[in-house]
């Protein structure tokens, strides 16, 4: 592992290119993900992924040096703790920050095997959006689409929520809406629309609901639900609830991964 070295000062141009994509929820200009959190640099490196430079705190310098013992290739940064902590996108910094490059991946991957693949059509909150993406990874989706109009997974605050799991997950972002529906109906996928139940609507009950073909479960936006490009293409489906009328958009997601994984148990 190469010796650490030390920044003191916020103008130096890798902070203030760390700063820019935690601001603007992307990637650094050279690719690479901001991972904030011990717990997102070790899942990085047990994913197998790319870690170029570790951000630490002076206090937590040991901390940050074992975890990447042995790794050659891993830089080490020290700050001041108050440089790290004004750096920091959390409330509560850890005090250190990873810089990841995120895995590529190509559409047929999203549909190998059996596939039962998750699309966030306009998911903007990234809180939602990568737990969104965890509950796919627990519950065996073959992979996320992020269309036009949704968060970046590369937001580190989506990166946070999904725990690891955008290290792991196929995942494509950005896609145009009628561009992914056309590769899902390629793919001979069936789509299921997450919708809210209401007295007297046509939406079936998850009750009623097959998902051991190859499938496809869209979420939609938090204020406007799905759109009317993916949903004309979708079969509505519900949760049935008492009392309220429609759920977080990361509960439903869960319960409906959940209610998937149930039924397709056992499938290869």
């Amino acid at each position: 592992m190469p010796k650490p070295e030390s920044i003191t000062s916020a103008a130096n141009p890798l902070l203030k290119d760390v700063r820019r994509a935690i601001v603007r929820g992307s990637l650094t200009e050279d690719g690479w993900c901001v991972a904030e959190t011990f717990h997102l640099l070790e899942e990085a490196l047990r994913s197998d992924c790319e870690v170029t430079t570790v951000l630490a705190a002076e206090s937590v310098r040991s901390a940050a040096d074992a975890h990447v013992r042995g790794l050659s290739r891993v830089r080490v940064v020290v700050l001041p703790d108050a440089l790290l902590e004004r750096l920091s996108g959390t409330e509560s910094s850890q005090g250190v920050i990873s810089l990841v490059r995120p895995p590529g991946w190509k559409l047929e991957q999203l549909f190998r095997g059996s596939p039962f693949v998750v699309i966030l059509d306009g998911v903007q909150d990234p809180g939602n959006a990568g737990a969104i993406v965890r509950a796919a990874e627990a519950f065996g989706a073959s992979g996320v689409l992020f269309l036009k109009g949704s968060v970046s997974p590369y937001n580190p605050k989506t990166l946070r929520a999904s725990a690891g799991s955008l290290f792991r997950i196929p995942f494509l972002h950005g896609v145009d809406p009628t561009l992914a529906r056309a590769a899902l109906q390629q793919n001979k996928v069936e789509l299921f629309a997450g919708v809210p139940a209401r007295p007297g609507g046509l939406t079936r009950s998850l009750a009623d609901v097959d998902f051991t073909s190859r499938c496809g479960l869209v979420i939609g936006s938090e204020a406007r639900g799905v759109s009317e490009e993916l949903r004309s293409a979708a079969r509505d489906i519900s949760i049935p609830t008492v009392g309220v009328e429609s759920l977080n958009a990361a509960v439903a997601a869960g319960i409906l991964l959940y209610e998937a994984r149930r039924q397709r148990a056992g499938r290869p």
